[in-house]
């Protein structure tokens, strides 16, 4: 449905299909019968809106006087991922955004290591689109964009990719790549001298000196509003963090770590909303309660929890990305993107042996193969979508990456029309009373089928609706893909419900214009989308078909073939090879011939 990405790639494609069809014989006939009488089908207007609102580098941030240097406004950070989003109470309309950087970069003006910005929108009272405002700060910094100070106030961050949006609204940012030693934390930092905690609100921290890269990955609390950061939550432990979520009790912080193996935590307040104090748990599925208790009063423990917890039995996943809750059903979903030598790894099976039990659908999904969790030939080329019942505490796979290939290269004639692999981002999106699951793709290769044989990286993002039971692939309806190169993270809706925030990161520099950069849009009209979200529908007639989706301005074909669209003149416009979707985003309005590879054809109509 979010074709702004897509019309990217037209652009990027469009040239070369013209080129192709001039050097090669064409498999169509290009004529339009003079007597022509075929199905029509009309493509109306699409009701949403798209907007580029940051752009990393082109868009400047107001920075804080760091390491000696005056506070100014320099280009922003790249590599947008973790969209946070923050009500104003007191003017309803408006909000904060918060945008993730996952990059390690020394950088003299907004501080080394990963990055955050900051910025508010409000709507425009005629088109409901979103506008950057102008703010002026405490600290006097003025501006539209403001880079969030880690660097004078909790120290550098590691990066920046996933983390947290509370149920008020506050905001904590995670710090994903493992760090182990200043000798690799000097790469992006320049200053690697021992640090000293300034936190008394955890008083048995406070004033303990501890190892500058150890300053590094926890999960990080910021003030949107003001631009910088309020505490590092040393009382979370020091993981290997990608994401987490709130739960609706304003208490309990679901916590998941992108490591092989990978710890699923969960921190309890005792107070709903202060998030200083409170309980800290890992997950054990084999232990009774499956809630094991750490010690995150002990410094020692905090900053390695993960020796406790697997030597008192931690339940261990593959890379566990990001989290999100229903909040329709308290239901948590997980991300668990994969890794390819799962068996292999040296960690994973350390863990194992030190104490830790895989989780037990790596167990039943190995010994259906013949094997063990910890077989050389045990392999995650995919990854999935788990599923967290906070009732029964069960973990379950809602929905299995795939489907699978045996062969490392996949033709595109026996591609499948949809494949999920190495699923990422995770969010929720309500239309109605319906509540769908939005998943982001950020793939670990493009082997097995991850994409067909020779085609370049494109990461999708999917709708999956959660009424439905037992889903499969065939139930998720793809929304958008990325250009070139790039990874689609970030998808938020706004508390109004009517826009989707979505980041595209690190694309090629190949790419024209602003699309080189990573950058973060949004598209707006949800709340007036009178499309249902669904599958395209076809009769049982045989013939060739065409369903045309004016949100996604995608027409699908009820069988995979090759197709040619041409203009009331006869001139082709646009040709697509062996799919079952072809993406006219950038189609004039005006009449057109659709034709596949048997000659049939039906008349479109865009408007």
């Amino acid at each position: 449905m979010l074709s702004i990405m897509k019309k990217v790639i037209s652009t990027l494609t469009l040239g070369l299909v013209f080129c192709a069809v001039a050097v090669a014989q064409f498999a169509f006939d290009p004529s339009v019968p003079a007597n022509y009488d075929a199905t029509t089908v009309v493509l109306p207007p699409s009701p949403l809106k798209y907007q580029v609102l940051f752009v990393g580098q082109l868009d400047s941030v107001q920075t804080t006087a760091t390491y000696g240097n005056p506070a100014g406004k320099h280009p922003a950070k790249q590599w947008h991922d973790f969209i946070g989003v923050t009500p104003d109470p007191s003017k309803p309309g408006e909000f904060w955004i918060t945008v993730n950087h996952e990059m390690q970069q020394r950088n003299s003006f907004i501080g080394d290591g990963g990055g955050m910005t900051s910025f508010k929108v409000r709507r425009d009272p005629v088109t409901d689109t979103l506008i950057v405002i102008e703010q002026t700060l405490n600290d006097g910094r003025k501006g539209k964009f403001f880079n969030i100070d880690f660097v004078n106030t909790v120290g550098e961050t590691g990066m920046n990719c996933a983390g947290i949006i509370g149920v008020d609204g506050r905001i904590w940012t995670a710090e994903e790549w493992q760090v182990s030693s200043n000798a690799s934390a000097s790469a992006f930092l320049r200053d690697t001298a021992d640090f000293t905690i300034n936190a008394p609100e955890f008083p048995t921290f406070h004033g303990k000196t501890i190892k500058k890269f150890q300053n590094l990955n926890w999960m990080v609390e910021v003030d949107p509003k003001q631009a910088k950061a309020i505490r590092k939550q040393y009382n979370w432990g020091r993981l290997f963090f990608e994401g987490g979520a709130a739960a609706s009790d304003n208490r309990t912080i679901y916590l998941g770590e992108d490591a092989t193996p990978g710890l699923f935590t969960k921190f309890v307040a005792d107070v709903p909303g202060d998030f200083t104090k409170g309980k800290l748990y890992y997950y054990a599925h084999t232990k009774t309660p499956k809630w094991q208790p750490l010690d995150n009063t002990d410094l020692n423990v905090m900053l390695n929890p993960r020796t406790p917890a697997i030597a008192g039995g931690a339940t261990v996943f593959n890379r566990l990305e990001w989290i999100t809750i229903n909040e329709k059903t308290g239901r948590v979903y997980i991300a668990e993107t994969g890794r390819d030598d799962l068996g292999k790894v040296s960690g994973w099976r350390n863990a194992i042996n030190a104490g830790a039990v895989p989780a037990q659908h790596h167990v039943q999904r190995a010994a259906s193969k013949g094997l063990t969790p910890v077989s050389d030939d045990y392999v995650d080329y995919y990854g999935r979508v788990l599923c967290y019942d906070p009732v029964t505490e069960e973990i379950t796979v809602l929905l299995e990456g795939g489907p699978d290939f045996t062969q490392a290269n996949v033709p595109s004639a026996s591609y499948p029309s949809k494949h999920l692999s190495n699923p990422d981002g995770l969010n929720m999106l309500y239309v109605g009373n319906k509540a769908f699951l939005i998943i982001s793709e950020d793939l670990n290769g493009s082997t097995y089928g991850r994409m067909p044989d020779s085609k370049p990286v494109v990461c999708e993002l999917f709708l999956l609706d959660l009424s439905i039971p037992n889903p499969t692939i065939n139930d998720l309806i793809r929304i958008s893909a990325t250009p070139i190169g790039a990874e689609v993270t970030g998808a938020v809706m706004t508390p109004d419900g009517k826009t989707m925030l979505i980041n595209s990161q690190h694309p090629a520099t190949t790419n024209p214009g602003v699309y080189a950069n990573s950058l973060t849009y949004a598209i707006t009209g949800w709340n007036n989308l009178v499309v249902s979200i669904s599958e395209p529908k076809f009769s049982n007639e045989d013939r060739f078909q065409v369903w045309p989706n004016p949100v996604a301005r995608e027409l699908n074909f009820n069988t995979v073939t090759d197709a040619a669209i041409f203009n009331m003149n006869g001139q082709l416009m646009r040709v697509f090879r062996n799919t079952q979707v072809a993406d006219v985003s950038d189609l004039e309005p005006g009449i057109y011939f659709v034709k596949n590879a048997k000659g049939e054809t039906v008349k479109l109509i865009v408007q």
